[in-house]
């Protein structure tokens, strides 16, 4: 009946409706249609609670399946998603090779040194080594950068023409940085892959840039190759490194050396006064006999010569000659193309020039006092040429000088050649191959052989030898000529005062001069 009655007044105002509903309120009686109002609202209330008791349990359920899922995906696991770390992978802990020749793992070749060069384009690094010229595979450089292990990169080998015909010969590998690596350390893999990377031996790069601009803070550097086989000539020695250096005294303004950039205004300065104006000798030595060690560990002390280990006898048997067919071994005159090699890159970035040549052999200028005065005037008249080529020139050491001006007592105990009493100089053969050292920029040189360069920037020149010519005290080449046919040359004696006193001070301070002077 309610229900009649309020349908039959769907059409009152909503105001009589709220009228009623007020006064339902306030505790008069319902009207009959607030009552069915009233039990319809807790109808739909009722309703709405269900549905959104429903609607929250089945929002929750989502939620935990939705964490539940990225949870388990982001679980590393073998055969799930590792999402990729930010910033290096591997912290590298190299282990830093102490030693001049290291062992390539996996291979037969050997890593001697790494400088930074980039005069190459596409690449960065290069690698000095000795490799098994048939066994050379591809391989991988690995980086150290800033500790952290930067990924691999297809490296280039590059063999050097010249081996003279020995298993092993000088080779170089290029390697190109990857982006935004700050190198400390190279190495390299036969794959290209750094799973196992625990016992690899790493190499330091050298030459790095420390500043904006490098200075070059020497002049001349001398490399001598390879020491080996006890040698002991004392006397030669001392000699020729005295010829190459000088002594140091006061000077009074003004400056007039032409080898130094600047000059001082002070009343008095300290300048270095020279024979020939070597600044740094650099030796590789294998072994020698204990009296010259005992001079060159003197001369290391006073830091004129750098003396770096080269025991490659302990890695392979190396030949003590040049020619294979002559003298048997598995590289060419114990390593001494590489050592040539490594030296320019060593000097690189302190030397403006390097010399070339053997112990018994001084670059000596015929026309200038000094090796500066001479390049002053050889470089600006062939500004493009990085390698100077000096020609060889023997002086028996079975000829004497008759007079015995220099056959000097207080040097009789002392061993060696004494290269003074030399002065008969053969004439070269210019019919056959006639050899020649050298003079470089190190900077214009990529790859060098004995006699020659093998690869460079710019071009050769030919040094008159009425300006320049080697002096090499030695067997005779031409064994043919007898003493008629050989030139006097006593270049050495212009140098003889300054030259025997040095010599006396060196030898008597460790104690070789059997005679006072």
């Amino acid at each position: 009946m309610g229900r009649s009655v309020c349908s039959s007044r769907k059409t009152s105002k909503v105001q009589t409706l709220s009228g009623h509903l007020l006064r339902a309120l306030n505790g008069g009686s319902p009207h009959p249609c607030i009552a069915d109002f009233l039990l319809g609202f807790h109808f739909f209330s009722a309703q709405m609670e269900k549905a959104n008791h429903y609607k929250r349990t089945l929002l929750l359920i989502i939620l935990i399946t939705c964490v539940f899922i990225i949870f388990h995906l982001r679980s590393p696991r073998s055969n799930g998603f590792i999402p990729k770390r930010r910033g290096p992978r591997y912290v590298c802990k190299p282990l830093i090779t102490e030693q001049t020749i290291t062992p390539l793992k996996n291979t037969k070749h050997l890593l001697v040194s790494a400088f930074m060069d980039q005069r190459v384009k596409g690449f960065d690094v290069r690698i000095i080594g000795m490799f098994l010229r048939d066994s050379i595979q591809p391989l991988y450089c690995l980086f150290c950068c800033s500790g952290h292990l930067n990924g691999t990169k297809p490296a280039m080998v590059l063999p050097h023409t010249d081996h003279f015909g020995f298993p092993f010969g000088a080779t170089d590998v290029m390697c190109q940085l990857p982006k935004n690596c700050d190198v400390s350390h190279v190495t390299l893999l036969t794959r290209p892959s750094t799973r196992d990377v625990s016992d690899l031996s790493w190499i330091p790069v050298k030459n790095k840039k420390t500043r904006g601009k490098d200075e070059l803070t020497e002049n001349f550097t001398v490399c001598i190759s390879t020491l080996f086989g006890k040698y002991n000539n004392v006397l030669q020695f001392a000699q020729s490194l005295e010829m190459y250096r000088g002594t140091t005294e006061i000077i009074l303004p003004p400056c007039n050396i032409a080898w130094f950039s600047s000059c001082s205004t002070e009343d008095k300065m300290i300048a270095e006064k020279w024979l020939l104006g070597v600044n740094r000798v650099v030796i590789y030595n294998n072994s020698c006999g204990p009296d010259l060690e005992h001079l060159l560990q003197s001369y290391v002390q006073e830091g004129f010569v750098e003396m770096v280990p080269w025991p490659i006898d302990k890695h392979m048997n190396p030949s003590h000659g040049w020619q294979r067919s002559q003298s048997e071994g598995d590289i060419h005159y114990f390593g001494q193309l590489t050592t040539l090699n490594e030296c320019i890159y060593r000097s690189m970035n302190r030397s403006r020039y390097v010399l070339l040549n053997d112990i018994d052999e001084i670059i000596m200028p015929y026309m200038h006092n000094n090796l500066m005065s001479l390049m002053d005037r050889l470089q600006p008249l062939h500004p493009d040429v990085g390698v100077f080529l000096i020609e060889n020139h023997v002086f028996p050491k079975k000829y004497f000088d008759p007079s015995g001006k220099f056959h000097l007592p207080q040097w009789r105990g002392v061993p060696g050649i004494n290269i003074l009493e030399h002065i008969y100089r053969e004439d070269p053969d210019r019919d056959i191959y006639h050899p020649y050292k050298m003079i470089v920029q190190p900077r214009m040189v990529e790859q060098t052989s004995v006699h020659e360069a093998l690869k460079y920037f710019g071009k050769t020149y030919r040094v008159p030898l009425e300006v320049c010519r080697l002096i090499h005290v030695r067997v005779a080449l031409r064994r043919s000529l007898t003493l008629e046919q050989l030139n006097v040359d006593k270049r050495l004696w212009d140098f003889q005062e300054k030259l025997i006193s040095n010599v006396d001070r060196v030898l008597g301070k460790l104690g070789f001069l059997t005679i006072k002077n």
